[in-house]
């Protein structure tokens, strides 16, 4: 998980060029339990960082996610309108929710690492 960023709202991001994938925490997963639904965004549209992009829903409660940094969706994980429990079972890889280009990787970098985002839960927990 070395080339993850997280943010304190529990969504991690990896850049891979000029493509950022993004998704939730296995925190924030176990957390809302299991995922029953989720609403993905359209190709195409531009977002602010912070902006909420995508819902999950899950057997306990409703949740935003957000969008870690700007940029502009590219794709979503079609494979979540199938099969929401990828979400549950692989968080950081195939549960993966959209892609974003046009990202700053400053502000990715500035993201915090995976030993700060373990720091940060121990102040959530």
């Amino acid at each position: 998980m070395a080339d993850l960023r997280f943010t304190k709202d529990h969504e991690w991001i990896r850049l891979e060029g000029d493509v950022a994938t993004v998704g939730i925490t296995d925190h924030a997963q176990t957390a809302l339990g299991d995922v029953v639904f989720v609403d993905l965004p359209e190709a195409g549209r531009e977002v602010s960082a912070g902006e909420a992009i995508a819902v999950v829903e899950s057997v306990k409660a409703a949740s935003d996610v957000y969008a870690p940094v700007a940029g502009r969706i590219v794709e979503s994980n079609a494979a979540l309108a199938e099969n929401p429990a990828l979400i549950n079972s692989s968080p950081t890889g195939e549960g993966w929710f959209f892609r974003l280009q046009g990202v700053d990787a400053a502000a990715v970098a500035a993201l915090m690492d995976e030993a700060a985002y373990a720091a940060f839960l121990e102040t959530v927990a």
